[in-house]
């Protein structure tokens, strides 16, 4: 399975987000320019992402973009589902209703392994929270100052 720019480059702008709006919010100028995305891709992006309820706007002289939940209540899964749909690697693993949307799964050996492949990706996505890559980020940001060469997402 292979993510598309809109995934990666979401998590990167929601990440963003979250390191940098503790104190106020984010302009998408800001995240744009931090994170090397077009400002029109990243408006595409926040307006999927506010509509899925993980980032919320402020308005006024000080608006910007804000998380709308702590980054213990985001998981990465959430924000990867809300950019790319559902993050099967084939299309006969997904489950509709508890049924296969595959009219061969009666007779298919291989859907086990996607389906081992599925579950495995959704529980490894699922499983990992926002505020765990916020302070990983943290302790790179605090490599890369001891080193200076070095560089970081920061």
């Amino acid at each position: 399975m292979k993510l598309s720019t809109k995934g990666r480059y979401g998590l990167r702008a929601v990440l963003d987000l979250a390191i940098h709006s503790e104190e106020e919010a984010v302009a998408l100028s800001a995240i744009a320019a931090r994170q090397n995305i077009s400002i029109s891709y990243l408006e595409q992006l926040i307006a999927k992402l506010r509509k899925a309820g993980i980032v919320k706007s402020m308005r006024g002289a000080k608006g910007g973009y804000v998380l709308a939940k702590s980054p213990n209540e985001i998981s990465v899964g959430e924000i990867l589902r809300c950019l790319e749909g559902d993050l099967n690697p084939v299309d006969c693993a997904e489950i509709v209703g508890g049924e296969s949307t595959c009219g061969a799964s009666d007779i298919c050996v291989t859907k086990y392994v996607w389906k081992r492949i599925s579950d495995s990706i959704n529980s490894a996505v699922d499983g990992l929270m926002l505020s765990e890559l916020v302070e990983e980020s943290k302790s790179m940001c605090s490599d890369k100052e001891r080193n200076k060469e070095k560089e970081s997402f920061c």
